[in-house]
């Protein structure tokens, strides 16, 4: 690291200039030669992606993905107002993108109408531009005649919402204000120069080559953004705050550039590779839309690592680095300020302390406890959003359950077999919770039907979940084995079912993994048994707490108004995201504090010292650090759909718990409490495991 440093500090024209020449021809290619995001989902080996793969072999008018449009009308029939609903057909029809519209669907009382729109693709193989296109046409009609128009479905909500806002700028406003209290004005645009080169440089190889090797979601780069400006100013912050202590100790800027990425520079390098390890372990869930966010994420991570590590000391060699003012006081080692009075207190009231922490996280994790994973619907969206309206009228019009439709794929034994849909109908017209089964319509062939079930209930109801695995489990396999039929499944309520159980049947490897490979890390780095377990008990904490805010906001409704007011289900695949993002951004802040005091262990072999000075020195920073990452993944939550804002109000809970509550309290508390033996590993252990250094020995400065 110490080499690293010079080469980067004396050669730092060179690496300035390879930096600023990486960042305008990639974003220039960019800007001229990205690939387009595609939406696609699959789940290999479920039901509901069987469905898919028999539609789209056998049926492939009827493989596509689907939508609606839906009128209303306050007074009289809706269907004599037939000019506008000929005019609002007319225009779906002429989208290309369009295979067939049904004829209109009217509810009981004649005020509600819908048709469903048969679309020629699925999922990200969509031209989401051609629907958008397509929207602004028929809501165009919205109104005329006193005829209500709105549209229906997943791919309509999609091409046409709009995400984010101001919410991203204002979180870059606040971490610049805490970069100058932190750092001075001097020093405040070196964190945002590395990261925003880091992220530039990062989203435009994911746009560029990823999106032409995977099947990039298209809220990939706003995820991979969040994290790399989080991480990137993060991974700054601690090496200028150590630079501006060794200056303070006296030492020139070179010397002080040196000492900084020999010892805190280590911390960024181990941190980000637990980092890019929680983000890639995502890829072991074999969910392929899980892949580019997980590579992104990780990608924008080692970018912004990099950049701290190279591009920092490069700019500390110029002009920058000699108008930085050294930190207050008289060195590295003095302890000075808040953080140091606390350490203080924490030190002299270790059990005290231990126990309010703990009882602060139950608290916080007590809501995780009723915590429903499934997929919310259309009813959380905003009120204004087309796909809400189209919702809300579907369900007075026809009931709850037509928002959920099942997509039945029905393989039979002998073309033409209307005995066989016949007895599914029936059978299924007969189950508790379907209201209504549509006629099936059969392929050219005659051997494969479709048919939809409606149910009496929401989407995102529970009940829902129940009616769809009675139908697979129960109502459907006694009439399959009697009619030689292969009954399969599938919708987006059926997609989703699977796709919960896909993550909860992956999710002790993932996990598994991702915690053995770091906690043998941090066992490796600190020589320990104790402080890799502790961390990821810790972890396993502030993960908990996150999940219970998120829990308490978005499903119980605690201040859910700051967030569009709707309530419902947590996202199936939160978890897995929060979990990646959360354990391996609360190991940054776990090396950053712990680094410091196997520093001064490995120095004076006095552990109640070693903890006291560690927190003293760099609970400032941590806190700061925290500061920014709350603000940027705060601001992310702002304006974005229920599913972002659930990421971005769980990432900045899990950091506040982290920094807050754990590093600050729990962690020092427990450290003081166990003294010696936290540093303790048996002998044969020790002989057995590899040298990784995080700190060196610093000499004092000549």
């Amino acid at each position: 690291m110490r080499e690293l440093a010079a080469w980067c500090h004396d050669r730092r024209r060179t690496v300035i200039g390879i930096w600023v020449a990486a960042f305008v021809v990639l974003a220039a290619l960019w800007g001229t030669a990205a690939g387009d995001f595609a939406n696609s989902f699959s789940l290999p080996g479920t039901e509901s992606q069987r469905a898919y793969d028999l539609l789209k072999e056998k049926f492939p008018s009827q493989s596509g993905d689907t939508a609606s449009v839906v009128f209303a009308v306050k007074d009289g029939r809706v269907l004599d107002q037939h000019g506008t609903i000929d005019a609002a057909t007319a225009a779906i029809k002429k989208t290309p993108e369009v295979e067939a519209v049904s004829k209109p669907i009217v509810s009981p009382d004649g005020k509600v109408a819908f048709s469903q729109i048969q679309l020629r693709h699925y999922g990200g193989e969509v031209n989401t531009d051609q629907i958008k296109t397509m929207a602004d046409r028929v809501l165009a009609l919205d109104g005329h005649d006193g005829v209500q128009v709105a549209l229906g479905g997943d791919v309509i909500h999609w091409s046409t919402a709009q995400q984010g806002g101001a919410g991203e700028f204002i979180g870059v406003i606040v971490a610049a204000i805490v970069l100058f209290l932190t750092l001075g004005l001097a020093a405040m645009g070196l964190p945002l120069a590395s990261a925003l080169f880091a992220m530039v440089i990062s989203l435009a190889l994911m746009a560029v080559i990823g999106t032409r090797v995977l099947n990039v979601v298209d809220w990939t780069p706003q995820m991979a953004a969040m994290i790399g400006i989080g991480v990137g100013i993060d991974y700054a912050l601690l090496i200028l705050n150590r630079f501006r202590l060794e200056r303070a100790s006296g030492r020139d800027v070179r010397d002080s550039t040196l000492v900084s990425l020999d010892t805190s520079g280590r911390a960024v390098l181990f941190a980000g590779i637990v980092v890019v390890i929680a983000m890639l372990g995502m890829l072991l869930l074999g969910i392929s839309f899980l892949y580019a966010p997980a590579i992104g994420s990780a990608l924008s991570v080692l970018a912004s690592m990099i950049a701290a590590l190279t591009l920092i000391p490069a700019l500390l060699g110029t002009r920058i680095g000699r108008k930085i003012k050294p930190a207050k006081g008289h060195g590295a080692d003095e302890e000075t300020g808040f953080a140091a009075r606390w350490s203080r207190f924490v030190s002299a009231r270790p059990w005290p302390v231990a126990i309010v922490a703990l009882v602060i996280l139950g608290a916080l994790a007590y809501p995780a406890t009723h915590m429903r994973l499934a997929t919310s619907d259309a009813s959380t969206y905003k009120t204004s959003d087309t796909t809400r309206v189209a919702y809300d009228l579907l369900k007075q019009g026809f009931g709850p359950g037509f928002n959920a439709p099942l997509l039945l794929a029905v393989e039979l034994p002998t073309p033409g077999d209307e005995a066989a849909l016949k007895q599914i109908g029936d059978a299924l017209r007969g189950q508790k919770g379907i209201a209504d089964v549509q006629p099936p319509v059969l392929n050219e062939s005659g051997d494969t039907a479709t048919m939809i079930a409606y149910p009496t209930t929401t989407p995102q109801d529970a009940t829902t979940d129940t009616t769809v695995k009675t139908a697979r489990n129960v109502t459907l396999p006694p009439v399959a084995k009697e009619t030689g039929a292969r009954i399969s499944i599938g919708g987006a309520t059926a997609t989703n079912i699977d796709f919960a159980k896909t993550i909860s049947d992956k999710l002790p490897l993932f996990i598994g993994v991702v915690v053995g490979l770091s906690l043998l890390l941090l066992a490796i780095v600190f020589r320990s048994v104790l402080v890799p377990i502790k961390a990821g008990v810790f972890n396993l904490l502030s993960i908990m707490g996150a999940f219970g805010v998120v829990t308490l906001v978005f499903q119980d409704g605690f201040m859910a108004g700051a967030f569009g007011g709707a309530t419902g289900p947590i996202e199936s695949f939160l978890p897995i995201m929060i979990f990646a993002v959360v354990f391996g951004l609360s190991m940054d802040y776990e090396v950053f504090l712990v680094s410091r005091m196997h520093e001064e262990w490995v120095k004076t072999g006095d552990a109640s010292y070693a903890v006291r000075h560690g927190l003293a020195m760099t609970g400032r920073v941590v806190t700061a650090a925290a500061i920014i990452m709350i603000a940027v993944f705060g601001a992310f939550a702002i304006g974005n759909e229920r599913a972002l804002a659930m990421l971005g109000v769980g990432f900045a809970s899990a950091i506040f718990i982290d920094a807050f509550i754990i590093r600050l309290l729990l962690l020092p508390a427990v450290m003081h409490i166990a003294g010696k033996a936290m540093w303790w590993m048996p002998s044969w252990l020790e002989r057995r495991l590899p040298h990784l250094n995080i700190e060196r020995r610093v000499p004092e400065p000549a």
